[in-house]
């Protein structure tokens, strides 16, 4: 027997309402019940749902935290391309471009005194995500991922109490997706960072690496612990319903009970904007959550669509970044690090400091040299900059706060790891150990081998390296795949499960690409780009470590430097036994032949490319390149097909132009990878 009507009737005001007081607690902030009130109405639901399970609805808000999906992070192509933004660092920045606006406006639609409004947004440092509504039900959160693809991210998004399961537009759009940024409040981040600190659990960064790992949690009862927020900023896609201006859609948007921005602002000239630019930059602080700079668009979506956009961004756009943030503190110390290639780098211990949205205790200092042009000494006081991803760094000391017991850095004559003899060779600016055994180049070298570019072990990360090799069992990079379940045991974090999913992850390395394994031996000068021509060449590791100098030397793309490197890696006795070892392991050291090479629509094609891609890393380009059949090199020649342009391009491009190389741009390259004519 089904569900009388009364319940029905009564579970749907229940859901209207939760969803209600939910908009005005969690946007609003402006509840209008009490806690215990609110927790009466969802144990009223819950229980009717439970007598009546047919009246269970996806977006019930008991329905928030569901069991893992099947597909954890399945790809999502988004419903309109999600581009990121151009730069502004000044007044003079925003100024040159409402200038290009100007001139493409009048090529577009012709002379005329235009009067262009802008919407001024803050730019929120969290996590970008596009959430699509249908019929005005959530359907389908995704991350931006190459702006193109992104991932599924449903089950999590849904645990925010912030965002509606269900719009509260009583006519909604047939189908919408909202573009916005997910963020953890600066007080939550640290209080996450205390409760994880306090399990002996590896840190977040700033706010901003908090809410990305918090989004990527396999099970969403995780994230809905996490305490998440999202700002919707834009309308990307819509259908049933049309706006004529920027700031409509997102008052659309606030009514629908989507939250939104309170300090959004229409700016009549650029004038208003720099005003807006310049208080928030004063005022950020008093702000619960991190911001980097402000969003300027051009407000009329009429002049949006004749404006269009680049291969990157949308030419109606722009963010200003707020200047590179810096504050003072005290150098407590000046040690080094000794990286996988030998190189010995100084870097300062601090007292902490809040910096640029992140608790700085360590800074590079880059070299000896540059620590004796700045002058800084042990006990200075210095200015630190962090600005985004940027590694923080001393800018400068403050000569006139020294107190006479400060003391000038000297570079150790001996590694502090191994022991073993620093040198600096003449004419260089890096200092290197000399110790063939230095456990300090073994941690970098083989966390170097797991990482993502190289062999991609997943879960082998420096703490877990660290510790086997205090255990001895990991002497080269060869030892990881002798692993066995009982060298984990004791190690933290690894009990059953973890130790299994290692251990697969070990055991499906095996089988990487041969590129991928040069990559990870860690030949100096040999990148991704170069590994793939050498493997390409050779199509087999014995093969190649037979292979003179003169010989490499030929290859287009490689020339003496790296052929000499590669050849001297492959003449040292012990790194050939570390590849006889991974030969004995079954790890994979030829390329598959001819006939299993791969096929697609790019097959036969070879592909360079030049400059900064907006949507993908350069590796990420190369992997989609292999995966549609073409080839990848790092020079250009006559055999070149695609010359691929991107921010700063490089001495390529005009080698290209002389060998009459056919160039294009990302959004050129981004239609050849989705199988279209360009």
């Amino acid at each position: 027997m089904g569900a009388p009507e009364e319940a029905k009737r009564r579970a749907e005001e229940l859901r209207r309402a939760i969803a209600y007081h939910d908009y005005r607690y969690y946007v609003l902030a402006a509840p209008e019940i009490s806690d215990a009130e609110y927790d009466e109405l969802v144990r009223e639901l819950r229980s009717l749902e439970e007598k009546y399970p047919e009246l269970v609805t996806p977006d019930s808000p008991t329905q928030r935290v569901g069991p893992p999906p099947d597909a954890a992070f399945a790809p999502v192509r988004h419903r309109a391309r999600m581009f990121s933004l151009d730069n502004a660092f000044s007044r003079e920045e925003l100024e040159e471009w409402e200038r290009r606006l100007g001139r493409f406006l009048e090529e577009r639609l012709g002379p005329g005194d235009r009067q262009v409004a802008y919407a001024a947004e803050l730019k929120v440092d969290g996590v970008a995500v596009a959430l699509t509504y249908e019929g005005g039900r959530l359907v389908k959160a995704a991350t931006r991922g190459d702006g193109v693809v992104g991932e599924d991210i449903t089950a999590n998004v849904k645990t925010l109490r912030g965002v509606p399961l269900r719009l509260l537009d009583p006519l909604p759009p047939e189908v919408v997706e909202v573009r916005g940024e997910v963020y953890m409040p600066v007080a939550s981040f640290e209080a996450l960072n205390r409760e994880i600190g306090e399990k002996g659990q590896p840190l977040f960064a700033n706010p901003r690496n908090a809410a990305a790992g918090s989004l990527r949690q396999k099970d969403p009862r995780v994230t809905a612990g996490r305490d998440l927020r999202l700002i919707v900023h834009g309308v990307g896609y819509v259908e049933g319903r049309t706006f004529s201006r920027h700031l409509e859609a997102l008052e659309w948007a606030a009514e629908a009970g989507l939250p939104t921005s309170p300090h959004n602002r229409l700016c009549a000239d650029l004038e208003e904007v720099w005003e807006y630019c310049r208080e928030w930059q004063e005022r950020k602080e008093v702000l619960p959550y991190e911001v980097d700079g402000v969003v300027v668009k051009v407000d009329s979506l009429e002049l949006q669509e004749a404006l269009g956009y680049t291969a990157k961004a949308p030419r109606w756009a722009v963010a200003y970044k707020f200047p590179a943030e810096e504050r003072v503190t005290r150098v407590l110390d000046i040690r080094v690090n000794v990286g996988r290639t030998g190189a010995v780098t100084p870097f300062a211990v601090l007292e902490p400091v809040r910096v640029g949205g992140a608790t700085v205790s360590l800074a590079t200092l880059h070299n000896e040299d540059e620590i004796r042009r700045k002058d800084i000494r042990i006990g200075d006081w210095v200015v630190v900059r962090r600005a985004g991803e940027v590694i923080p760094e001393v800018v400068a000391p403050i000569p006139s706060r020294r107190t006479g017991e400060e003391r000038e850095f000297q570079m150790p004559s001996h590694c502090p790891s191994c022991g073993a003899e620093i040198v600096r060779p003449p004419g260089e600016k890096v200092a290197r150990c000399t110790g063939a055994s230095c456990p300090s180049q073994l941690l970098e070298r083989i966390f170097h081998f797991a990482s993502r570019g190289a062999m991609d072990i997943e879960h082998l990360g420096y703490q877990t390296i660290s510790a086997l090799i205090e255990k001895g069992v990991l002497k080269d990079v060869a030892d990881i795949y002798s692993i066995r379940p009982e060298d984990l045991l004791g190690i933290q974090g690894f009990k059953d499960k973890a130790i299994k999913n290692l251990l697969s992850a070990i055991e499906a390395s095996k089988n990487r690409p041969l590129a991928r394994l040069l990559t990870a031996l860690g030949i100096r000068h040999v990148g991704g780009g170069v590994a793939e021509i050498l493997a390409a060449h050779y199509r087999s590791l014995d093969r190649l470590a037979e292979a003179s100098e003169e010989e490499l030397a030929a290859i287009p793309g490689i020339g003496p430097t790296i052929a000499s490197s590669v050849a001297s890696f492959f003449r040292n006795p012990k790194n050939r036994e570390v590849v006889e070892k991974l030969k004995r392991a079954g790890v994979r050291t030829e390329e598959v032949e001819e006939g299993e090479a791969p096929v697609g629509p790019l097959a036969g094609r070879t592909f360079v490319i030049t400059g900064t891609l907006a949507s993908m890393s350069r590796a990420e380009a190369w992997e989609r390149i292999k995966a549609l059949g073409g080839k990848v090199s790092e020079s250009v020649s006559s055999r070149t097909d695609y010359l691929v342009v991107g921010e700063g391009p490089g001495s390529k491009l005009e080698k290209a132009r002389k060998l009459g190389v056919r160039t294009i741009g990302e959004e050129e390259f981004l239609r050849l990878l989705r199988g279209e004519a360009v």
